[in-house]
């Protein structure tokens, strides 16, 4: 797949100078969607936690022309969130999370390239991600049979 860098750097940057307005309206709209993941943060700073994921984002934008850094990166990542309880089902709640951030916050901005450009990098992200997370058999196996039912 071939991002497009251009698209996600260009949006990205109408949203660097918000990052904390951007992290709540984010998890304010994944808790509201997805309740069911709010235990995951039950013993979670979350300021410190917006401020990690915004520089998470500032991190995967400002590594788009490097992929060998942000592969380890993303897949270090995925491998720190197994720690955290995150199942790769919580993947795509997430995305559609923050695609609806982007959506708000870039406003009239947020055009079909934008948002296909956003979802194939979102997609990517959480497939190297996932590389990295290495679930056991048996957690894929009962994510699987969850997408199924």
């Amino acid at each position: 797949m071939s991002l497009n860098i251009e698209h996600l750097e260009r949006s990205f940057a109408e949203v660097k100078d918000h990052g904390s307005e951007f992290t709540a309206t984010f998890y304010a709209t994944l808790f509201s969607k997805h309740p069911e993941v709010r235990s995951l943060f039950q013993h979670t700073q979350m300021k410190e936690q917006g401020e990690k994921l915004f520089q998470s984002l500032v991190l995967v934008v400002e590594s788009l022309r490097n992929p060998d850094v942000l592969n380890r990166s993303l897949k270090g990542l995925g491998t720190r969130h197994v720690n955290y309880g995150v199942l790769p089902q919580h993947y795509p709640m997430v995305g559609n999370a923050l695609l609806k951030t982007f959506e708000l916050f870039l406003g009239t901005n947020w055009t079909p390239e934008v948002q296909r450009s956003w979802f194939e990098a979102y997609q990517a992200v959480a497939q190297i991600m996932l590389e990295g997370a290495n679930y056991p058999p048996e957690i894929l196996d009962l994510t699987e049979a969850e997408q199924q039912a």
